[in-house]
């Protein structure tokens, strides 16, 4: 039995070797389980990561439809409602009425206002002033009605130290149509219907309009006549004689003409005080008085 006893030591103490030996290299390890340490609570240093951890890719993006749809947003188009496919609709031109009494002193002639065809003044006369030609042209007629009043207008303007002289006063439709066809022949139709009137469309059609300049002519019916002394002296009397300037600056959208300083208007002078201390044109003073044209 001592014989065993020292035996059984000897093994123990070989087995208890060959663990020590093996321990160092890991042999007291689980198989396949890392050897790395444990990281210690409260430690500030951080745990190593992996080469892809804290940089992950983003979410892959759906395929392409072939039609040009996302997967998952429905399949149906969207009603077409036209909005971008359509044009704005083309304003339609204002109907042109034709005067039913053209011979009214309140007659209103523009662009969708105007004379019948065969329409002249029964009463026209020669005004007693100076115009910048000599030759009895018709256009240095006037009505009757408005003669007198223009007579005075232009001693008035005289013994202000302003005198005047007539340019163009009627016009008769063949006239008018020649004058009109060669400023579109020489500007364009656009550009001329600017400052000229279609043949019927013309005040100078009524015998109740004229152009006037200063006695020299200098400026006649050309805009540098807006600047001188004798415009300002009409803008503010003209209308004391029953006159009106009918295309006053400012109101080209509403009378459809660039500003024309020397174009006078006979409307009477109940009208013309109302329309110039009103700061109104012929148009925006007729608004509200009965028709004065028909279809």
């Amino acid at each position: 039995m001592p014989i065993l006893h020292h035996r059984t030591r000897r093994h123990w103490s070989a087995a208890l070797l060959l663990c020590t030996m093996l321990a160092a290299s890991g042999c007291m390890n689980p198989a396949g389980q890392s050897t790395a340490p444990t990281p210690v609570p409260g430690s500030t240093e951080p745990a190593q990561k992996s080469p892809s951890e804290g940089t992950a890719k983003p979410p892959s993006q759906p395929a392409a439809d072939p039609a040009g749809k996302t997967p998952g947003t429905g399949s149906a188009a969207k009603p077409d409602t036209g909005a971008k496919d359509q044009p704005a609709p083309a304003e339609k031109p204002q109907a042109v009425q034709v005067a039913a009494e053209p011979a009214s002193i309140a007659v209103l002639v523009n662009k969708t206002n105007k004379l019948p065809e065969n329409y002249r003044p029964a009463d026209l006369v020669d005004p007693k002033i100076p115009f910048i030609f000599e030759e009895k042209l018709e256009k240095r007629k006037i009505r009757k009605e408005a003669a007198e009043p223009l007579e005075k207008l232009f001693a008035a303007a005289e013994k202000a130290g302003l005198p005047l002289s007539g340019v163009s006063a009627y016009r008769s439709h063949e006239t008018q149509k020649t004058l009109y066809t060669n400023y579109v022949l020489k500007d364009g139709e656009e550009a001329a219907n600017k400052y000229s009137a279609k043949p019927g469309h013309s005040e100078h059609e009524t015998g109740l309009a004229i152009d006037v300049t200063s006695r020299s002519g200098k400026c006649a019916a050309s805009d540098c006549f807006g600047a001188t002394k004798e415009a300002a002296w009409l803008a503010s009397h003209s209308h004391e004689f029953g006159f009106i300037i009918r295309y006053p600056k400012g109101k080209e959208s509403i009378t459809g003409y660039q500003y024309e300083p020397w174009h006078l208007r006979y409307v009477g002078q109940e009208a013309a005080s109302a329309i110039t201390k009103g700061g109104l044109t012929l148009e925006e003073y007729l608004s509200g008085a009965a028709p004065v044209s028909k279809p």
